[in-house]
């Protein structure tokens, strides 16, 4: 099971901030292990989508070059305080997560 995300949903004006971290290896499958120097396979999130009140606002495509436990901000506009949001991941492995907020 994939570890805990966190996320934070805040209004500003006609438009909501959200930020999420992503806990997450994102092995590129390039770094050899220290002791055995065999290949550490490839593990990274390949999709994340967002959605406000169930409809789509985020589907992005990641690879390798993102970095360990990445982190995510964006701002929807139109969101406003009490709205709910999801936001999804999952990695080239088959796992997922997801978490949601509601818009303070």
């Amino acid at each position: 099971m994939a570890d805990a995300m966190k996320i934070r949903a805040t209004a500003q004006g006609d438009s909501a901030d959200i930020k999420v971290l992503m806990n997450h290896v994102m092995e590129t499958g390039l770094r050899k292990d220290a002791k055995t120097g065999q290949l550490i396979p490839a593990h990274f999130i390949q999709n994340v989508s967002a959605s406000v009140n169930g409809k789509e606002v985020l589907d992005a495509q990641w690879g390798g070059a993102i970095s360990k436990n990445p982190y995510l901000g964006f701002k929807v506009k139109g969101a406003k305080a009490g709205d709910k949001v999801v936001v999804n991941w999952e990695d080239n492995k088959g796992e997922k997560n997801t978490v949601e907020a509601t818009v303070s």
